[in-house]
Order: structure tokens, then C-alpha cells, then sequence
């Protein structure tokens, strides 16, 4: 073979390796990023294309000016095919950014979808429970069979309240979460809200032989509004005082920090199993039975009004085991 050949076949030799190295880049840069690769290819295929025509000019034995010449113009091809590649990937990025915001909106639809399928369930079982007694009794003093009618009347009242109590948590829970909610901000004492919740709640911590106490460091001061956080801490307070067992104690406390104001309740709950922590603020959860509210109780939902009405505060819930029980903590922030 004389040199000539021995040329050509080198030259051979190397734009096809060039070529399969370039394709080995791509395949093996599109397993980790598949825009990366598609700014890679467009540059790739200019180089393979260049080193095939070098090849082709050692073939045909053209001058090394005009191999020189063929060369550069696929030189000047390289930054159009870069421009390409680039174009290409960004538009490959927004494509799998939407599609992954995409899902994230579908995985979130599902979620809520089966929470609210669980909460219908849940408020379902709990209002039919009370309308069953009701409709007994009332046909107990339809036939004039009731020993007592004064005391199915209490009950029956009684039964009423507590239904209209839970419509009222699901019309609020509803609002909040809607975002139809329109807060009256203003700057309040947080102390007040913890005296006020101390005096409404004394009723039903005695009822359960709990001891309800609290205090506040100082003044707290807030720009919130005062119903609705009123509201997040009377169900705090009224979910510790339920499921603290007689005897035990329920503290309501209120703090000023740099950035925030917190309020905590703290119960004798007996503490909630670690893995079911992040769950606790969730519409209708009732993963342990320390938390499950018995007939006439509730749906579940006070826990899920006060993580609603820290969220419209751009505030945060949350809640930890300490000692016997567990600590409910309320952030909202404030200007420094």
C-alpha cells in the first residue's frame, strides 16, 4: 500500500473514531442529563462531519489549501451547531420542568382528593351517629315511652350543638383552605387571647378533671387577626384538654422572639408515635388512638383549622412529645 493510501486510510481511521467517541459522549452524557446531551450532539455531529470531510480530502488528494478551506467553514459551523444545542436543551429543560410541575400538581391533586374523600367519610360517620340518637329519642317522646323526657331533651340539645359545632368547623376549614378567607389584621396582645382561652376552656377542663393553666412572658405583640387565631388556640387547647386524661395538666403559653410569636399548648396526652408526627396537622387524621376523638368529639378537624390559620399568617405549626405528653407550638412571624 503506498503512502497515499496509507493517508487516506489513517485519515479514515480517525474520522471514524472521532465520530464513534463523539457518539459514546452523547449516549453516555443523555444518561444523566438529557439537555446537557442535546447541546452536546449538535457540536458532535459538526466535529464528526469535519473530520469525514478531512477524510474525504485526503481521498480525493486535495491541496492543503483547500482541505485548509473545507475545514474551516465547518469551523465556522461549530458555534451555529453550539447555538442549536443550547436552544434545543433549554427548551428540553422547560419541557421536563413543566412535566415535573406537572405531576407535582397531579400527586397533590390526589392527595387532597383522598383527604377529602377520608374527611366526607369521617364527618359522615360522625353526624350520623348523633342524628340515629336523636331520631330514637324523639320517637321515644313521640310514643310517650321516655322515663325521662327532660333529660332526652337535654341530650338531644345537647347532640344538636355538637353537630352545629362541627358544620361550623367544616365551613371554616372550608374558607381557609379555599383561600377565600379575608383576614382583618391588627396588632393585638397575645397575652389577651391566652386569658380569654383560659377563662372559655375552665368549663370543660373541670368537666374532665384536668388542670388548665397558662401565662404569657410579657406583652405579645402581633398584626394578626384576632378571631381566627383565637379560634387555633381555643382548638389547641380544647384537642390537649380532651385527650389529657383526669388528673392531668394542660399549660397554655405565649412568648415574644426576634422574628416570631409563639404560642404553645402544652397537654399530658401521653405523647404521639414518632412516625405519625408529621401527620397529626393533616384534615381528619386519626392514626393513634390517642388522638382519636370519641362519639360526639369532632371529625378531626380542629388540628387541621389551626395549621389552616397559621398558613393564612404565613405562620407555621408544629408539635414535638415532651415529657408524659405532647407541645402544639403556633409561629407567627413579626418585624424585627
Amino acid at each position: 500500500m503506498g503512502p497515499e493510501l496509507n493517508a487516506v486510510a489513517l485519515s479514515a481511521g480517525v474520522a471514524a473514531a472521532v465520530a464513534a467517541f463523539g457518539a459514546w459522549l452523547v449516549i453516555l452524557v443523555a444518561r444523566r442529563s438529557t439537555s446537557v446531551a442535546a447541546a452536546c450532539a449538535p457540536v458532535v455531529v459538526v466535529l464528526s462531519l469535519a473530520a469525514g470531510v478531512w477524510a474525504s480530502a485526503q481521498a480525493m488528494f486535495l491541496t492543503e489549501a483547500d482541505s485548509a478551506t473545507m475545514l474551516l467553514v465547518l469551523a465556522a459551523a461549530i458555534p451555529i451547531a453550539a447555538g442549536v444545542g443550547i436552544l434545543i436543551a433549554v427548551r428540553i429543560q422547560r419541557a421536563e420542568h413543566a412535566a415535573a410541575e406537572e405531576a407535582a400538581a397531579r400527586d397533590a391533586e390526589r392527595e387532597i382528593e383522598g383527604s377529602r374523600r377520608e374527611m366526607v367519610a369521617w364527618v359522615s360517620h360522625d353526624l350520623r351517629t348523633p342524628l340515629a340518637g336523636i331520631r330514637a329519642m324523639a320517637e321515644a317522646l313521640e310514643d310517650g315511652v321516655a322515663e325521662d323526657p327532660q333529660r332526652y331533651l337535654t341530650q338531644m340539645v345537647g347532640d344538636v350543638e355538637r353537630m352545629s359545632e362541627m358544620l361550623d368547623d367544616l365551613l371554616a376549614l372550608s374558607r381557609l383552605q379555599s383561600g377565600a378567607l379575608s383576614l382583618t389584621l391588627e396588632q393585638i396582645n397575645l397575652a389577651d387571647v391566652v386569658s380569654e382561652n383560659l377563662a372559655s376552656a375552665r368549663a370543660l377542663a373541670t368537666a374532665r378533671h384536668v388542670s388548665l393553666s397558662g401565662s404569657a412572658a410579657g406583652a405579645v405583640q402581633a398584626t394578626v387577626d384576632g378571631r381566627e387565631i383565637s379560634r387555633a388556640v381555643a382548638n389547641l387547647v380544647a384537642n390537649a384538654i380532651r385527650h389529657t386524661p383526669p388528673d392531668g395538666s394542660v399549660v397554655l403559653e405565649a412568648r415574644a422572639e426576634p422574628t416570631a410569636a409563639v404560642i404553645t399548648v402544652t397537654d399530658g396526652c401521653g405523647g404521639i408515635e414518632a412516625e405519625h408526627l408529621a401527620r397529626v396537622f393533616d384534615t381528619g387524621w386519626r392514626a393513634t388512638e390517642a388522638r382519636t376523638p370519641t362519639t360526639g368529639e369532632g371529625a378531626g378537624l380542629g388540628l387541621a383549622i389551626v395549621r389552616s390559620v397559621a398558613e393564612a399568617h404565613d405562620g407555621s405549626v408544629g408539635v414535638q412529645n415532651v415529657g408524659d405528653g405532647c407541645r402544639f407550638e403556633i409561629r407567627i412571624p413579626v418585624e424585627a
